[in-house]
């Protein structure tokens, strides 16, 4: 991906106290050269940030693919994603996203899965995010091959007017061979406690990926840690995706005494959780 260059200019706040002075001590009543020079250094330097920050978000499908270490063996990866919507975007307007993004397998042949719905967790967990969007792709060339596609570029042109945010997590997964065909999906992310301790994390980790052997009502389940080559991951580092074919099935997991004993384990390492639940269409 090519870097966004960043340009680092004499802050405007020391122009401004220059100019201010020079006035004061000459008892000006009018606009000097010194102090417009402030101000448009001052222009200068918010237009230099607004078009760094354009550069970053446009350059952000453009980067180079993580290089994953972990053993992916019979994995596939999965690319998670999450949009809010502008509050003055119309149901009409979401709509039309919804269905262009729907449209890309059809156009992108490195997409090997998709599913998609709208959030309808009970948790409140959320943090504003609708709508839930999971891509899959054989092998992280399958992704470099998407994200700067022509097909996938028109898409980002027809949802940037109205995305207010997105929530992006890429991982490795398991195919989950006897997955119900429509399937209630519980994402659930964790941002860890800086120095979080290895050994803690870790068993976080073994707990979660323990869970389904305890709790029946689990028909599906894998996780794996954010390898996204993008920046809209919030500094959430792990996903797992676990499997329901009912909500009266998700109403049993969560107030389940194992699962309940698993979020004991978690508290003491864990930052902020997101969570977004969705019906597979």
């Amino acid at each position: 991906m090519p870097h966004t260059i960043s340009f680092k200019q004499p802050s405007a706040s020391s122009h401004l106290l220059a100019a201010l002075l020079i006035c004061i001590s000459a008892g000006c009543g009018e606009t000097t050269s010194t102090e417009q020079q402030a101000q448009d250094n001052a222009s200068a330097t918010e237009a230099a940030g607004d078009e760094t920050k354009a550069a970053s978000e446009e350059t952000d499908a453009n980067k180079e693919p993580a290089v994953t270490t972990e053993d992916t063996t019979g994995k596939v990866l999965r690319h998670a994603v999450f949009f809010a919507f502008k509050e003055d975007s119309s149901p009409e307007d979401v709509q039309k996203v919804v269905d262009a993004f729907v449209e890309l397998p059809s156009k992108i042949e490195q997409i090997t899965g998709f599913q998609h719905g709208i959030n309808n967790s009970p948790e409140g967990l959320n943090d504003g995010f609708t709508h839930c969007f999971v891509l899959t792709f054989a092998d992280e060339a399958g992704r470099a091959a998407y994200l700067p596609h022509p097909a996938h570029k028109a898409f980002g042109d027809l949802l940037r007017p109205h995305m207010k945010d997105v929530f992006v997590v890429d991982y490795w997964g398991t195919p989950q061979p006897n997955a119900p065909a429509k399937a209630l999906q519980h994402a659930v992310f964790f941002r860890f406690l800086d120095g979080a301790d290895a050994e803690k994390v870790a068993e976080v980790e073994q707990a979660f990926a323990a869970l389904p052997s305890k709790i029946d009502t689990i028909k599906g389940f894998e996780w794996g840690k954010n390898n996204s080559p993008e920046t809209h991951d919030d500094g959430f580092t792990h996903c797992f995706m676990v499997t329901f074919d009912s909500e009266e099935g998700r109403a049993a997991y969560l107030p389940h005494p194992e699962h309940l004993a698993f979020v004991e384990i978690l508290k003491s390492v864990l930052d902020a959780p997101r969570v977004l639940d969705f019906w597979t269409e």
